[in-house]
């Protein structure tokens, strides 16, 4: 009796996530179950709405009632948006829907920060108090601790599905969801619910729709994603964060600048195996129950400019800022209301961050700096309007993933970085030189720039990104090289292996792709019971959460 109310009882210690032995038997009851209904479309929705909320539960508890309140307000606001005759107030409802979410997205990501930005300034001593704790407290006779305010995991990104739901109905490129329980299941689908892909409503809807459909090439397919997604998390990603990058970041200082060095080019290899495997593993599962999610990621070091970069890595999020930020703002058109709005929040958040009100002067003067050269000198006001939505969606995307220096200092080098190429594209002679050695210097350049960015991404604050820096630039000790290249043999053969399996030409890929899934039923199971061996032998003795999670 113990053991069946552990099974369906949240502990934190015990997240329900994809490299865990319990979320595969998870998994087998839901396709055993889901076999026996699954021409049934009404019950089929129904019963992965409510295993996906099971599933949300194991893995963040009673926050639960937060991804129920939003599926709930976001169906009666959809229907509220399509019933309405008159622009003005589907527009109004759009705004509702979106001040909604992102109060709540805010007041669980950001209520620390303004907290104590705001003792800052006042001198005062106010504490964050959970108000979500002390309600769930009383009506449920539970003991949550109400003077902390945790991150509901995958909070982010069913926010963004949600409030995309309500645009694309205002847009009228769907229609919205008649029944309840079909847009739950859309909200909530548990393979992509806490760290994407983010799939948008217009393109997955209608599959709510649709009749089960699984072909002999589709299992081999889905198969492959998911092998291929645990691979690339536990060998690759987990294997070289325990035994050498967190080691590294933790006190750089105590490390050659060459470890350094090398700890960021496998950071940059460990974020991509390890939220790119979530992804991989998400669509695998998801196909195997006859739902398509879009592609996530496409061999992003193989860039050959920043611009290119974001339109292969975490692609979801990219073209959700793209066509639900960056467009409405003005795009490369100029700025728009919406852009002073955009760039009065950043300044807001910067100098709130700062502490400081002589940061608030500078950006004053900044600003009449700005449009005085913009009056008097065309090319600049030009520069201006083509690129400052780009700068602006690039900082709001840093602030997304978390309220401090680091991530301004991130979102706005990726943003420099892509005002940077378009200029550079237009007077750049080489820019047309598509040779071997051109595409090589293209990719390199990209990939380093990225692999820099990513300083800021990974260290926990400023203190240690200055000493990883200053540890690269001046305590390299090439003569202890050798020693660190033996010492790490291992994990830099599992790095130069990632690396090489990124960087194979897309023939190769799709190839071995293809030959997988062409082989009998019978080497389909020897090859996967080999990859399970591996992947179990390369686990650390405590599960490695992914690292989107925390986003």
């Amino acid at each position: 009796m113990e053991n069946i109310k552990h099974i369906f009882t949240y502990h934190n210690n015990e997240p329900l996530i994809f490299t865990g032995f319990f979320f595969w038997a998870f998994f087998a009851v839901v396709l055993a179950i889901y076999s026996l209904i699954y021409k049934k479309r009404g019950l089929r929705n129904a019963f992965l709405f409510i295993v996906s909320l099971f599933f949300y539960y194991k893995t963040s508890g009673l926050f639960v009632s937060i991804l129920l309140f939003s599926t709930l307000s976001d169906y009666l606001i959809g229907k509220r948006i399509y019933c309405s005759e008159k622009i003005a107030s589907k527009q109004i409802w759009v705004g509702i829907s979106v001040v909604i979410n992102l109060f709540v997205l805010c007041y669980f990501k950001y209520a620390y920060f303004f907290t104590d930005s705001f003792n800052a300034f006042f001198n005062t001593n106010y504490e964050v108090f959970n108000h979500f704790a002390q309600w769930t407290n009383t009506i449920t006779s539970s003991h949550f601790e109400v003077n902390q305010i945790l991150l509901p995991v995958g909070i982010s990104f069913y926010t963004f599905q949600t409030i995309s739901y309500a645009v694309d109905v205002y847009r009228k490129d769907i229609k919205p969801v008649n029944n309840i329980l079909d847009f739950g299941f859309y909200v909530s689908f548990f393979p992509q619910l806490v760290a994407g892909p983010i799939v948008r409503a217009a393109d997955f809807i209608p599959q709510l729709y649709k009749p089960y459909s699984l072909s002999k090439y589709n299992f081999g397919l889905a198969l492959f994603w998911i092998l291929k997604g645990l691979t690339k998390k536990v060998v690759i990603g987990d294997y070289i964060a325990v035994n050498f990058i967190d080691r590294i970041f933790d006190n750089p200082g105590m490390f050659t600048g060459f470890e350094n060095l090398m700890a960021l080019y496998g950071y940059s290899l460990q974020v991509y195996a390890d939220f790119s495997g979530y992804t991989d593993i998400a669509i695998g599962i998801a196909l195997l129950m006859g739902f398509t999610l879009p592609t996530n990621f496409n061999s992003p070091y193989k860039a050959k400019n920043v611009g290119e970069f974001w339109k292969r890595w975490h692609i979801s999020l990219s073209s959700w800022l793209k066509d639900y930020l960056y467009i409405p703002l003005g795009g490369n058109r100029g700025g728009s209301v919406g852009t002073w709005i955009a760039l009065a929040f950043i300044v807001t958040f910067i100098v709130l961050l700062s502490g400081k009100m002589i940061v608030l002067y500078g950006f004053i003067w900044l600003a009449l700096l700005c449009a005085t050269l913009a009056i008097f000198i065309k090319r600049f006001r030009e520069w201006l309007i083509t690129n400052i939505n780009v700068l602006i969606t690039m900082l709001i995307g840093g602030l997304w993933h978390g309220a401090s220096w680091q991530f301004v200092i991130w979102g706005g080098l990726n943003g420099l970085g892509l005002v940077v190429y378009k200029l550079w594209r237009k007077i750049s002679p080489y820019e047309r030189f598509n040779n071997f050695l051109a595409i090589f210097l293209k990719v390199f350049i990209t990939f380093n720039f990225i692999t820099f960015t990513r300083i800021w991404f990974r260290a926990e604050d400023m203190e240690t990104t200055w000493q990883i820096i200053d540890r690269i630039g001046n305590s390299f000790s090439p003569e202890l090289m050798g020693e660190v290249l033996i010492s790490y043999s291992n994990v830099f053969t599992v790095m130069l292996i990632g690396f090489v399996i990124h960087w194979l030409p897309t023939k190769v890929k799709d190839w071995y792709r293809e030959t997988f899934i062409r082989l009998p039923l019978v080497l389909k199971i020897l090859v996967a019971s080999l990859c399970i061996f591996v992947v179990y032998q390369a686990m650390s003795s405590e599960l490695q959460a992914f690292i989107y999670f925390q986003f």
